[in-house]
């Protein structure tokens, strides 16, 4: 790692001193996991727990149990129904009503369990963009995110992961499957499943990491990283026809490739 990166890693490992005990929200993506590590290495009792909702990306679930067993912190899931009306009317503030539902939850959970305080793993970089979401980690009593407020980078987090020798270091970043669904267009529970399903056939079809699939009115937009675009086309043929099969009508390629946040119409 770099001095600048040592340093604000450092400035953090002060701040995590005072607590003893934090629940963290735990994903199994980079940043969740590279934060429970880092917590877990600087002495706190640690519990990741993992929300499952009807947004979770199903190979999410699967590897937030791996993980955690890899970082070697205690772990729990929480089931729950995230469909509600504001959700569903997924206007461009959906991600607030969603952030601020699990983290009500999860801070109900560290005063049950007699923990200091829930942290998050958003970080520097996300703040580029709009982050709803974050305004309800700012809004909440007791919830912190230590990447974000210690400038704590994306390139950074996977640099921390690596020295610490985790495999999870260069995981794809991974979403919630609401994502896959344009702006002011209703969300179901149906919508979700599709998105999920597809995403987890062109994986397994075409042997690529990133991957997502769009559901633009029952139109899958598949996109994988551009220098895999290749193998999905080898697979193009098979690919349609799985996506047809669980309901969508039409299938296409985005040739230019995943970009964080697109929205093609």
């Amino acid at each position: 790692m770099n001095p600048e990166t040592l340093e604000k890693l450092q400035r953090m490992r002060g701040f995590l001193e005072g607590f003893k005990g934090v629940v963290i929200a735990f994903s199994g993506g980079v940043d969740s996991s590279t934060l429970a590590a880092v917590c877990k290495d600087a002495g706190l009792d640690v519990l990741a727990v993992t929300v499952v909702s009807q947004k979770s990306p199903s190979r999410e679930i699967k590897d937030a149990a791996k993980i955690a067993m890899e970082i070697g912190v205690k772990h729990e899931f929480v089931n729950m129904d995230i469909l509600t009306p504001e959700f569903r009317e997924n206007t461009s503030e959906r991600c607030y009503f969603c952030k601020k539902k699990v983290l009500s939850s999860l801070v109900s959970l560290a005063e049950e369990r007699g923990y200091d305080a829930v942290f998050e793993g958003t970080n520097a970089s996300d703040l580029e963009g709009h982050r709803p979401g974050y305004k309800a980690v700012k809004e909440m009593h007791g919830v912190y995110s230590p990447w974000a407020e210690f400038g704590i980078t994306k390139k950074e987090i996977r640099m921390v992961a690596k020295s610490m020798g985790f495999s999870f270091y260069d995981k794809p970043s991974l979403a919630c499957l609401a994502s896959r669904i344009p702006s002011g267009v209703e969300i179901d529970e149906r919508k979700l499943r599709m998105v999920d399903e597809a995403e987890n056939l062109v994986i397994e079809i075409a042997g690529v990491r990133q991957v997502r699939v769009r559901n633009y009115d029952g139109v899958a937009v598949v996109e994988v990283g551009e220098e895999e675009i290749g193998k999905l086309l080898e697979k193009a043929t098979i690919v349609r026809d799985r996506l047809k099969e669980i309901g969508f009508r039409s299938v296409l390629v985005d040739l230019e490739g995943y970009r964080t946040g697109k929205q093609l119409f």
